[in-house]
């Protein structure tokens, strides 16, 4: 017993260093371009990821039974640019792990988008694992039972379709309702610098946008969290007990490039930062790179006209996408991984590719109404309207959304 303390102690001694020293350079798996090596260098290697900040909620762990909901990106970083998982970390401290919740891609971040992610067991730790994708979005009451707190640790990219938002919402929702709370390990937005696209109409809403907000929201998860809350998002606008583990030296203006893929399509900063504008291919016939190594970097389909497009590339299946659109089919298009730092959404590439498609009847399939939110979009490529004419007509919801965000800001 005595050994059993001795070790406990020393295991958090260990992370409490760890998270006071580190300052997260945060290497990059690719860093976006050497135009922004040296803003990286300056504006980043003071920033402290919540998870990091064990001394700050580790004492909130104490005699509880824990629900963990995380995937590859949430971990513990060390002063050696190596890092932990959370979830490891935490068995290692003897805390009480009863249940790992797994989002979109699942908990190691192996699935593909939109393939089914199974319940099972953690091969490493042995703790169970409840799948929150596919049929089961949203914990179920015998799912939380004897739970006495819910982390919330996922990297996330600040796009409205990107589902690990809509994940948050049903997790807080679901322990509203059982008076469980949610404590946030928060990290930054790697698009957090802006804020841009169409507002979702609610009517559209579905799993890839579920609230009232542009594309591109320019919020973390914490901020994010705390909107859901206090705009009364949720199931009879109940709200949700929230605590919520700050980034450290973290502003909206701060470049950070992520260390870890955030899911299997996204491999590097540059597709993480063009994520929010090609995305919309994914509603259309035209392949933005998914069964390549460019992965939203590219952009392409056998019905683009080659003399105008004139990047050429064959969609293969591979890891991140066992059936890619126009599998094996060669493809025109555009090769973007050259391209600057966006601070906007970029429209063009999708009315380029629209105008340049001879069956334009059809481009675009019912996926692309939920992805931007509102039918107006497609009806406005459709009629020929410039980029700058059809982003006109957002300013005023964009303005609305940003005097509404500004309540829930938590950083600069």
């Amino acid at each position: 017993m005595r050994f059993n303390v001795f070790k406990n102690t020393v295991l958090l001694f260990v992370l409490v260093i760890i998270s006071c020293a580190n300052k997260t350079k945060n290497i990059s798996f690719n860093r976006i371009n050497k135009h922004e090596a040296a803003f990286q260098s300056r504006n980043n290697e003071t920033i402290v990821i919540g998870a990091n900040q064990t001394e700050r909620y580790l004492p909130m762990l104490q005699g509880k039974s824990i629900g963990v909901v995380a995937n590859q990106t949430s971990v513990i970083f060390k002063t050696n640019n190596t890092y932990k998982h959370l979830v490891d970390s935490l068995v290692d401290l003897n805390q009480n792990i009863k249940t790992v919740f797994a989002p979109e891609h699942g908990f190691r971040g192996k699935a593909d988008a939109g393939e089914h992610v199974k319940d099972g067991i953690d091969t490493k730790t042995g703790i169970p694992i409840i799948s929150l994708y596919g049929d089961n979005k949203k914990p179920k009451p015998e799912q939380l039972i004897n739970l006495d707190l819910v982390i919330f640790d996922i990297q996330d990219v600040g796009a409205r379709f990107y589902t690990y938002i809509s994940t948050l919402h049903y997790v807080m929702e679901a322990c509203a309702e059982q008076g469980i709370p949610v404590l946030i390990l928060d990290r930054p937005n790697p698009n957090g610098h802006y804020i841009d696209g169409p507002t979702l109409n609610p009517k559209n809403k579905s799993f890839v946008g579920m609230h009232p907000i542009p594309v591109v929201h320019g919020m973390t998860i914490g901020e994010y969290a705390t909107m859901v809350n206090g705009e009364h998002w949720l199931k009879d606008g109940i709200q949700c007990e929230l605590n919520i583990i700050k980034v450290m030296h973290y502003n909206h203006n701060k470049w950070y490039s992520l260390p870890i893929k955030p899911s299997p399509n996204l491999p590097n900063d540059v597709a993480i930062n063009l994520y929010p504008s090609l995305c919309f291919f994914e509603g259309t016939n035209v392949n933005a790179g998914r069964g390549t190594n460019t992965q939203f970097q590219v952009f392409g389909s056998p019905f683009l006209k080659s003399d105008t497009f004139k990047y050429t590339y064959t969609p293969k299946a591979n890891a991140g996408a066992k059936y890619p659109k126009h599998q094996n089919t060669l493809c025109y298009g555009m090769n973007l991984t050259d391209q600057r730092h966006l601070n906007h959404l970029n429209l063009q590439w999708l009315i380029d590719a629209y105008k340049n498609t001879p069956d334009k009847a059809t481009f675009f399939n019912s996926f692309f109404i939920k992805l931007a939110g509102t039918d107006v979009l497609q009806k406005q490529i459709e009629s020929g309207l410039s980029m700058n004419a059809i982003k006109a007509t957002w300013q005023k919801d964009l303005d609305d959304f940003k005097n509404k965000r500004k309540k829930y800001l938590l950083y600069n």
